[in-house]
């Protein structure tokens, strides 16, 4: 390890300096133009901008692109086109400084520890740059402030320090954005060419869209019986178990096809969620559980999948009436916490917007709460998974399959999202169509009509379409799966029984 060097030192007036370490900051430029190969391991850790010297940061950022981009030797000599173009170089002893940063070879053995001090120190002065703009809001009492939202902003600032090393923006270079493409494409191929993002444990949704992708705002919307609350649970459930299994058997957290899985539950409590859960794994159903009318053996059935699914990485926050800024703020504590890398909200129409007050336009505040949650998917780079309630119109339809139209309060749903998914199954809506049972009595119209009413429920029975209405990144079309009412538990059908529309 380097040898630690004085960081701080106090400026004239007496205030304290910011954190900065300009002679580890040179030692690392002249190994990096003697050692040309030590690019590659440095670049991981810092990037110019984490340098206090800004001239610094320029060469720095002069050497990547000399060795990374365009693939020469970097050194004072190749380098001195770029003193004639900067005027801070030139101040500095222009070509001279180039050669006297390679002077000490000594540096070459702990390049690494000088980034890794280059880099904790920008934080330090992030960190610092935040408590500042902190202390200085807090100061102000005026009438108009609001300590909550003061509180969710330092927040948000501070987990961008944590997570980005205080990174201003968002710009990547095409080689890294095409290089994480490539990986997509890698972990699609490896799984038989359908999953890229995070298995949904179903193989015909994942062949439909991929899985579940980073940064996306996926919408999964119903009319209230469909079931969207029982397919989000059972799609958090097969994420999270196949990410623990994959652990179990060896794999590395980062190939896995599963994530854990942050729930926000705003409708349901966490118990029923649990029970919900259980009932689909034990094969009880779950009104049974409810009354607790279950025998000696399905209650060690249930004891046994509890066990089974202890360790099961899938968090329940069942606080009702959240903010979408409280939903940013928990989202953000349990991807630091545990590493969360899906996010489920049941269901969008119940969360409310900035700091709890309701708008008088309600569009205004649905539209503000589908920004948010297409917002916290690109901060934390995790699929967001948000169930949606479609409007009365469908009710009033002859054909009560849903349209995008129909999603309730807000266009602007539709135009976050980046896939929308609706529930629909039929066999919901021709049970309300029921003709009589027949009897003795009974004319032959109205024996007719139950004979033509039982053979369509015969075919539609336990079948559930899931219709992809939107998708970015493909096209759309619907599967079909089944959909076990005692259970509340959807599964994939047979193969020669599916249809891809």
């Amino acid at each position: 390890m380097a040898e630690p060097i004085r960081l701080v030192s106090d400026s004239d007036d007496g205030t304290p300096a910011l954190p900065n370490n300009l002679d580890a900051e040179a030692a690392l430029l002249g190994a990096l133009m003697i050692d040309n190969r030590l690019v590659d391991e440095v670049q991981r850790i810092i990037r110019a901008d984490h340098f206090f010297d800004p001239v610094h940061g320029r060469i720095y950022e002069a050497i990547i692109r000399m060795v990374v981009d365009k693939n020469m030797i970097a050194n004072p000599v190749t380098l001195k086109p770029i003193v004639e173009s900067d005027e801070g170089l030139k101040e500095a002893g222009g070509a001279g400084y180039l050669a006297k940063l390679t002077e000490s070879g000594a540096a070459l053995i702990g390049a690494r520890d000088f980034a890794t001090q280059i880099y904790d120190l920008a934080l330090l002065r992030e960190l610092i740059g935040v408590g500042r703009e902190m202390v200085e809001r807090a100061i102000d009492t005026s009438v108009d402030v609001d300590p909550k939202s003061q509180i969710e902003e330092a927040e948000i600032a501070l987990y961008t320090v944590a997570e980005e090393g205080g990174e201003s923006g968002s710009t990547k270079t095409f080689a890294r954005a095409a290089s994480e493409a490539v990986k997509q494409a890698e972990r699609a191929k490896n799984s038989g060419g359908k999953v890229s993002g995070y298995t949904t444990g179903f193989d015909s949704l994942n062949y439909q869209f991929g899985g579940l992708h980073k940064s996306d705002l996926t919408i999964l919307a119903g009319r209230p019986g469909m079931g969207k609350t029982a397919l989000a649970t059972n799609i958090a459930f097969n994420c999270a178990r196949r990410f623990a299994r994959d652990l179990e058997d060896g794999v590395d957290a980062e190939e896995s096809m599963g994530a854990p899985v942050a729930f926000f539950s705003l409708e349901m409590s966490a118990d029923q969620l649990a029970t919900r859960i259980l009932a689909e794994q034990s094969r009880i159903s779950s009104s049974k559980l409810r009354k607790g009318a279950i025998s000696q053996a399905e209650f060690r059935d249930l004891a046994r999948a509890a066990a089974d699914l202890e360790a099961l990485p899938l968090y329940i926050d069942d606080t009702p009436g959240l903010s979408i800024a409280a939903i940013r703020t928990r989202a953000r504590r349990l991807k630091r916490q545990r590493n969360i890398g899906v996010i489920v909200v049941d269901y969008l129409q119940l969360l409310q917007g900035s700091a709890g007050r309701r708008q008088e336009n309600r569009v205004q505040e649905i539209s503000e709460i589908s920004r948010g949650l297409k917002t916290l998917a690109k901060e934390l780079d995790v699929p967001v998974l948000a169930l949606s309630q479609l409007s009365r119109a469908v009710e009033q339809r002859e054909d009560k399959k849903p349209q995008l139209s129909d999603l309730r309060e807000s266009g602007s749903i539709e135009q976050d999202a980046d896939i929308v998914l609706f529930v629909y199954r039929e066999d919901y809506y021709h049970g309300f169509a029921e003709p009589p049972m027949i009897s003795e009595n009974s004319s032959s119209e109205d024996r007719e009509k139950r004979s033509e009413w039982e053979l369509k429920h015969s075919e539609i029975a336990g079948r559930a379409q899931v219709i992809v209405a939107k998708q970015r990144h493909g096209a759309t079309g619907s599967v079909t799966l089944h959909f076990d009412r005692e259970f509340t538990r959807f599964s994939d059908i047979a193969y020669e029984d599916q249809r891809y529309d």
